[in-house]
């Protein structure tokens, strides 16, 4: 049995975790052949750790966008246990890179979760969801939208990034394809007052979630804290422990960039979560071992796709596995 079925299959019907297993292979597929073959080939052969080995993997690491500093901690990590646990054989060295690799994602406080779901003493769970223009931001949130939806909760979606028409737009055009509500208003309008309305009419409904989608710009970082802040305010306003969720959308095909948006988004809001998506268009995946090691914020979500279904948990194990597996 996969890992993947050994993680998800006891929830999930069978058909949809084997198109699951087959998405996530597929679009890990650059960052396999890009950064975990090299390694494979790196290791292949050696019967020790040598200077060359970790020259050699000190460039490959850097190369697939995995910071020095990360770089740095994992081969550190990788001589102790070397000298410690008595390296033997090429089996055993990939088993030391999944298993500090894993580890590092676990430090992140990442947690392996099986399903889309929210708290149940939660209703509605509101979600607000942070993130420049481009990285995926109202893809992302009409994806979480579907899958939700999927589980079996009611959903309902705001538009409150009202600083262009376009993400107002595109959002109604993924509540519909998604069947959901939004509530929404012409661009311009008090995004606060966007996340009130949505807030209230979902109090009023019933619905199980809310996700509220954010203004994109990172040109006035005190205008944007000022922004967030008035959101969760009137939010609170409705539901006091609002919101409960707020998720930091980052592009894993823009590398370092990623790691610089998450440290400002961080420096204006407390970001309890992270979606990486493009995950499938980047041979440099590596760069979630950097967003892992420098934010201890969980990531929870990733987008390996266009389609409505191509969005997952994160399982650190499940993914670290998919990585090494030939």
């Amino acid at each position: 049995m996969s890992i993947f079925k050994r993680f998800f299959g006891k929830s999930k019907p069978e058909e949809q975790v084997q198109q699951e297993e087959e998405q996530l292979q597929q679009g890990l597929e650059k960052t396999k052949e890009g950064f975990f073959s090299k390694i494979s080939k790196a290791v292949a052969g050696k019967s020790t750790v040598d200077i060359d080995f970790l020259d050699q993997l000190e460039e490959i690491l850097i190369s697939s966008d995995v910071s020095l500093a990360t770089t740095i901690k994992i081969i550190d990590r990788l001589e102790e246990r070397v000298s410690r646990d008595k390296y033997i054989n090429t089996n055993d060295l990939n088993n030391i890179l999944k298993d500090e690799i894993s580890r590092l994602l676990a430090e992140n406080n990442t947690k392996d979760i099986q399903s889309f779901s929210v708290p149940s003493d939660k209703k509605p769970f509101i979600i607000m969801v942070v993130g420049v223009n481009g990285v995926g931001k109202t893809t992302t949130i009409g994806k979480l939208a579907y899958q939700f939806k999927r589980a079996g909760l009611s959903v309902c979606l705001g538009a409150a990034d009202t600083f262009r028409a376009a993400a107002v737009d595109q959002l109604t055009i993924w509540s519909e394809r998604v069947g959901v509500p939004i509530v929404k208003q012409g661009m311009g309008s008090d995004p606060a007052a966007v996340a009130f309305d949505t807030v209230q009419s979902a109090v009023s409904k019933n619905y199980d979630v809310v996700i509220i989608d954010t203004a994109g710009r990172l040109h006035n970082k005190v205008g944007l804290m000022d922004e967030l802040s008035k959101i969760k305010r009137v939010m609170s306003k409705v539901v006091p422990d609002s919101p409960h969720e707020v998720i930091l959308v980052l592009d894993a095909t823009t590398g370092q960039n990623a790691i610089e948006q998450a440290k400002q988004f961080s420096a204006v809001t407390q970001v309890t979560a992270l979606a990486v998506t493009k995950l499938d268009g980047t041979a440099k995946g590596g760069v979630i071992l950097s967003i892992a090691d420098e934010f201890k914020i969980p990531i929870k979500y990733i987008g390996l796709g266009e389609k409505m279904e191509q969005l997952q948990v994160f399982n650190r194990e499940v993914f670290v596995e998919m990585l090494f597996n030939k």
